[in-house]
């Protein structure tokens, strides 16, 4: 059996030997933005969650026993009509719950509007440039 460490060539499914990392010194503005959330926006983004995903949430669970006392009050309601709106409600509710978090105010001292439309706009900006900076990050990384 070959191994890199031997000097031998590598068999195709062994892993790459990756470089040691070497320790970088804390960057005392990184730290401090490392605390966490404030307690105040947390609970600001569960309450908006609670709502934005809750309800459509509750309504898709409820569409089928409304659909049952529909159909044993006489009315024919084909399977894929119940199928199709309890999906969808449940989809509105897992969406609910992203739009929950980026719509809410991320400053600690600013609620921000009920719909919190321009805070979504603002948080899901910030969130690609991370995410597009991250990927950058990673791509230089690699090569």
């Amino acid at each position: 059996m070959s191994s890199p460490s031997t000097g031998d060539k590598p068999l195709p499914f062994e892993p790459k030997q990756k470089k040691k990392k070497t320790a970088k010194k804390p960057n005392p503005t990184v730290q401090k933005t490392r605390e966490g959330i404030p307690e105040q926006v947390t609970q600001r983004m569960v309450r908006r969650m609670a709502i934005f995903s809750g309800v459509p949430t509750v309504l898709g669970m409820s569409s089928f026993f409304i659909s049952y006392l529909l159909v044993k009050a006489g009315i024919k309601l084909p399977p894929y009509i119940v199928l199709t709106l309890s999906l969808g409600l449940f989809g509105l509710g897992v969406i609910g719950l992203t739009y929950g978090i980026l719509s809410s105010s991320w400053e600690e001292n600013r609620a921000g509007s009920i719909v919190g439309w321009s805070d979504f706009k603002l948080n899901f900006s910030r969130m690609s440039k991370a995410l597009r900076s991250g990927n950058k990050e990673k791509d230089f990384s690699e090569t």
